[in-house]
């Protein structure tokens, strides 16, 4: 079966909901709406107003009252419309819903799902164009997932909801067009990242919205001969280590894509874990192809610039292999 992102997406929600009684949905616009990405479309009349809730425009007082209704033992899915919007509820994320547990010796859980758009490419300017997923993935207490597939946007939530932990789920607004065959097994492992392309030559590490350009630089460098491995992390915390030094054992250069901004990136970590873990299999210093460090401009031609883009992975695919 073909499907978009944003079907994919849609068919997780309906069985959450269809499965068990205590999961609703709650946000802006999530409702009568249908969700700023129509992800909710046509929800509130099958699921009803108690289950599919509007919110007020205040990210700080829902997402609380999701982190109040997880103790109470429900199983809330929190949408955030844009990840600039989640900043006005870092607190209760980062203070609350991350710290809960082991704040309380153990005795309470906040199975708290969270779902927020994220990344550039839509000519929307500085004030929605964020990829702040480096600073979630650096928070203990939560889980961190960036589905970049139609079977990960697919089989995600399920085990996201079943997870007694607050679990952050990314979703770049640029994938819930794309279009791709649905397998009859869409079972999804929050744990492990994943090998999207196998290769020799060097690993492209990338997440979320850079996955596809990874993988169209990879067919750009097949063509001229040339055999790189992709490897979508998926799982921005806790970091797949293994998997990533596994594969940087097999190919020794690595290149890493971040549509974060350089400085304190996700690329950064995950390059300090392959020096960490792989430093005397590398053949070449590890590569970074990062944001711009720029706000993201809204004229197209200026925002295609900023960004990661096939041709910048090329070049640096070509400079650690020295070809």
């Amino acid at each position: 079966m073909r499907i978009s992102y944003r079907e994919a997406m849609r068919l997780a929600l309906r069985e959450a909901l269809e499965s068990d009684p205590r999961v609703f949905l709650m946000g802006e616009d999530v409702g009568r709406y249908g969700g700023t990405y129509a992800v909710s479309k046509g929800f509130y009349d099958e699921f009803g107003p108690e289950r599919i809730r509007d919110t007020p425009l205040s990210e700080l007082g829902f997402v609380g009252a999701g982190i109040g209704a997880a103790l109470g033992g429900m199983r809330p899915v929190v949408e955030i419309m844009t990840v600039n919007f989640s900043l006005l509820a870092l607190d209760q994320i980062v203070n609350s819903a991350a710290l809960l547990h082991h704040m309380s010796g153990g005795q309470v859980s906040v199975p708290l799902v969270i779902r927020m758009a994220t990344g550039a490419g839509r000519q929307l300017a500085a004030q929605h164009s964020h990829s702040l997923e480096n600073w979630y993935a650096h928070i203990p207490g939560l889980r961190v997932l960036a589905p970049a597939t139609i079977v990960d946007a697919r089989g995600m939530l399920a085990p996201a909801l079943a997870d007694p932990d607050p679990v952050v789920i990314f979703e770049h607004a640029q994938l819930y067009n794309m279009e791709d065959e649905l397998p009859d097994d869409w079972s999804c492992d929050i744990e492990r990242a994943a090998i999207r392309r196998p290769g020799s030559q060097a690993s492209i590490i990338a997440y979320g919205g850079s996955v596809p350009k990874a993988l169209d630089a990879a067919d750009a460098l097949a063509r001229d001969g040339i055999d790189v491995e992709v490897v979508d992390l998926r799982v921005l915390r806790p970091l797949d280590v293994a998997t990533i030094a596994e594969s940087v054992g097999r190919t020794h250069r690595a290149v890493v894509v971040d549509e974060g901004w350089r400085s304190g990136s996700l690329a950064a970590e995950v390059v300090a874990r392959i020096v960490e873990h792989c430093f005397y299999e590398l053949d070449a210093p590890p590569a970074r192809v990062c944001s711009e460090e720029v706000p993201i401009p809204y004229a197209k031609h200026m925002e295609d610039a900023a960004l990661p883009q096939v041709p910048k992975i090329v070049a640096a695919a070509r400079e650690v292999l020295n070809v």
